[in-house]
């Protein structure tokens, strides 16, 4: 019987580690961190307490299985529960207007937590008829120096696969989002920073503000950021600045079409404002269609965007907001929005 129960202890302790780095791995939602350490901790402690009743071999075989778990997954592990007490983004709503600030250690780095809290900040309630535009700004002298290196030094391509998948869900977020997106950008956006701001629908900068995707001076080519950034400045220029990793101006980011505006520093909230209400000005339903169309009919050759074009201007004449706004113009007077999608 002792045989027995010593075998089971030792199919158990096998079993809560490789629960433990499944669990680690699999785990992506922000909001389940927290129930999902505690979890793992209790597991550790159980296969610790089994531990003392193997056998010497099945001892060695723990701690090597263990020291593969701290190796390629307990950094982050450890990162993630210390960080747990902050968050790092803060978010306030208000007259339409949700504003999502990165507040991360280490210059803002996106890490896969930073980059779960920025989705879904972004897809909460998206649907409310109140929300009409996104905010994208930063605390602290940069926006953002890209992805958190710390994350990407492990030996485990899972971990290597969590942080860039995380990463395309992040970024089709803000493509899908009903609203516009805005990013407000002071300082330096690196890399991932960069991609950030290239995949918004417009972004707002400070003359002090510098964008670079430098990731080859590290040994990590800047692909994933340079499908954004191929998508918002010409080739040539996309070229230049993942070859070279140098970094441009704001003026130059402005005149390769990366930003939509440039502003003194001290202007950059007052102009920031001056966006965010004119696009709360309009009918949702008619931003959303316009938003949606914009994107959909780039990837289209120009005979089967005009075709499209005209299916989806018939349908928005028809809608309950475009008559309302046709007949105020016709009337002189300020339109009176349903933001419906009738």
């Amino acid at each position: 019987m002792e045989g027995d129960l010593k075998s089971v202890y030792k199919l158990y302790c096998l079993f809560t580690v490789g629960l433990t780095i499944s669990s680690l791995r699999e785990t992506t939602k922000a909001r389940n961190r927290r129930s999902h350490n505690c979890l793992c901790r209790k597991v550790l402690c159980i296969a610790l307490i089994v531990f003392s009743e193997c056998s010497i071999n099945m001892q060695a075989n723990f701690r090597q299985i263990l020291h593969n778990f701290l190796k390629n997954e307990g950094k982050a592990f450890c990162t993630t529960s210390t960080a747990l007490s902050k968050p790092f983004t803060k978010v306030s709503e208000a007259d339409g207007v949700r504003e999502i600030t990165l507040c991360g250690p280490a210059r803002n780095a996106l890490s896969v937590n930073m980059m779960e809290e920025i989705t879904h900040n972004i897809t909460k309630d998206q649907d409310d008829v109140d929300l009409r535009v996104i905010v994208l700004k930063a605390e602290g002298p940069i926006f953002s120096a890209g992805h958190n290196l710390k994350e990407l030094n492990s030996d485990s391509k899972d971990v290597h696969r969590a942080v860039f998948k995380t990463a395309s869900k992040m970024m089709l977020s803000i493509l899908h989002c009903p609203v516009p997106v805005v990013a407000s950008v002071h300082g330096l956006a690196a890399a991932a920073g960069c991609q950030l701001v290239a995949g918004c629908d417009i972004a707002i900068c400070s003359e002090n503000a510098s964008f670079s995707t430098p990731g080859a001076q590290v040994g990590i080519f800047c692909s994933t950021p340079g499908i954004a950034l191929a998508r918002a400045v010409p080739s040539k220029i996309a070229a230049d600045m993942l070859f070279t990793g140098d970094t441009i101006s704001a003026q130059k980011a402005l005149q390769y079409g990366l930003v939509s505006r440039v502003v003194p520093d001290a202007l950059l909230g007052e102009e920031l404002s001056k966006v965010t209400s004119s696009i709360c000005a309009k009918s949702r339903s008619v931003i959303e269609l316009g938003k949606k169309f914009l994107y959909s009919q780039i990837q289209q050759d120009i005979f089967t965007a005009y075709r499209l074009g005209e299916n989806v201007m018939i349908s928005n004449v028809s809608m309950i907001d475009a008559q309302e706004g046709m007949n105020s113009f016709l009337s002189k007077r300020k339109p009176q929005w349903k933001h419906t999608s009738e």
